[in-house]
């Protein structure tokens, strides 16, 4: 096949054609897709792309594949699309009050099809397996990359295996994995073990993976950059907080904004912040020693960023210091009692994604970021991807947290009496 770009390793920077089935280089490093120079001018760009939101061709209507030509310029008839982004992006002056900020916008990705932000990726990652002919998918996963990998394979009608650790994944996502087909194999262990297995089991037998280490995911997943700054009517914020878990959505958004800024769509890159769970924080720990990333045992109830060795570290942080941006972390405390601030906007978002409010606030407290910032944050998955944490939360229920904002159900006798007194209470 004859493509347009080719992958380069991001550590020894030697490079492959894009047509080689790899996803990682022969040294060990991760690799980057490197596009040749778009060659429409930036005005004429953000007229294409504003001019395909009217149009009924479902590449056009995917909030990834309307921007193809940053994104992944292939045949249609090879994609793969459900279509997927076209999230909204919410005013949320009840969350920037609560955090310090004059005004905030939400970008909520867990409104793609399968639940998360992966389905950005996914459609690229799968589009490739199939341009390359592969009839078997894998991935390791805390639970949306499964979902997402396994509605999209089923859709492409491949084979699907999903590797996910034992015990450690929210219902709500290991259902959608088993509901799509995904042959499922928990492993006893974490999700490092997890990933480092699959890897190994894709080698031997000549399965496609697509985590995010697979380069065509992280173009895939550009395109949030890309779309919000569409919202946005092009207008740059000056920063951008989202969570990190195995980096490859930080790692994404500097990339896709660096080469939108390079063809002209927009005037400059918006500073990156980058927020972790105390629990699971070793890019923070990277961050603050300024020394190699070294694994951590990663434990944290937003078990969508429960990942101690992030397979996208050196893109993260190469996106976030070229920037001007930072690194932080958050305790679970900090993570649901923001969640409970999202979650009564009436906008809502799982765990994981409001360490991204959480973060924020700290961000503001320490003066990291003014509170006259323009300010977009980027929740990554959907309120029912983790019902049992919501439920726990406000009936008390969680281990070692306090229910700061809860909202318990009422129980009462069935008579009128009884019912009047509760809901009068």
């Amino acid at each position: 096949m004859s493509v347009s770009w080719h992958l380069a390793c991001i550590d020894c920077a030697t490079t492959y054609g894009g047509d080689t089935l790899r996803v990682r280089c022969d040294c060990g490093g991760v690799l980057d897709v490197v596009h040749a120079p778009v060659s429409v001018a930036g005005g004429q760009l953000r007229e294409l792309f504003d001019g395909r939101l009217a149009s009924k061709a479902p590449i056009d209507r995917s909030g990834v594949w309307r921007f193809r030509e940053l994104v992944l310029p292939v045949a249609q008839a090879h994609i793969v699309t459900k279509p997927e982004g076209n999230t909204n992006l919410y005013d949320a002056p009840s969350v920037a009050a609560w955090v310090g900020v004059g005004a905030l916008r939400l970008k909520h990705e867990g409104e793609n099809p399968s639940g998360s932000f992966k389905d950005r990726g996914m459609t690229a990652g799968v589009t490739m397996a199939r341009l390359h002919g592969m009839r078997v998918v894998a991935c390791a996963s805390t639970g949306n990359t499964s979902a997402s990998m396994a509605a999209y394979a089923a859709q492409a009608s491949m084979g699907a295996v999903v590797f996910i650790p034992d015990g450690k994944i929210a219902f709500g996502k290991l259902s959608q994995a088993l509901a799509y087909g995904a042959k499922t194999i928990q492993i006893r262990g974490d999700f490092d073990a997890a990933m480092r297995l699959v890897e190994e089991v894709c080698d031997a037998e000549g399965i496609y993976l697509v985590n995010s280490i697979n380069p065509f995911r992280v173009e895939g997943q550009k395109a949030i950059g890309l779309e919000l700054m569409q919202d946005l009517d092009w207008n740059v914020p000056d920063w951008i907080v989202l969570p990190g878990g195995n980096l490859g959505n930080s790692a994404a958004l500097w990339k896709g904004l660096s080469e939108a800024h390079a063809a002209g769509l927009i005037d400059r890159v918006p500073r990156i912040a980058v927020v972790q769970a105390a629990g699971a924080n070793p890019l923070v720990r990277a961050w603050t020693t300024g020394a190699p990333l070294e694994p951590v045992a990663a434990e944290t109830l937003a078990t969508a960023i429960r990942i101690g060795n992030p397979v996208s570290w050196k893109k993260s942080l190469r996106g976030v210091v070229a920037s001007g941006g930072v690194v932080t972390d958050v305790t679970d405390q900090e993570i649901v009692d923001a969640k409970a601030i999202v979650d009564r906007a009436g906008i809502a978002a799982e765990p994981a994604s409001c360490a991204t409010v959480a973060g924020l606030k700290k961000l503001v407290s320490a003066g990291v970021i003014a509170p006259d910032a323009t300010v977009c944050g980027v929740l990554t998955g959907h309120v029912l991807k983790d019902p049992g944490t919501v439920v726990d939360y406000h009936r008390g229920e969680l281990p070692g947290i306090l229910s700061t904002y809860a909202n318990p159900p009422v129980v009462c006798d069935a008579d009128l009496p009884s019912v009047l007194a509760a809901l009068r209470g």
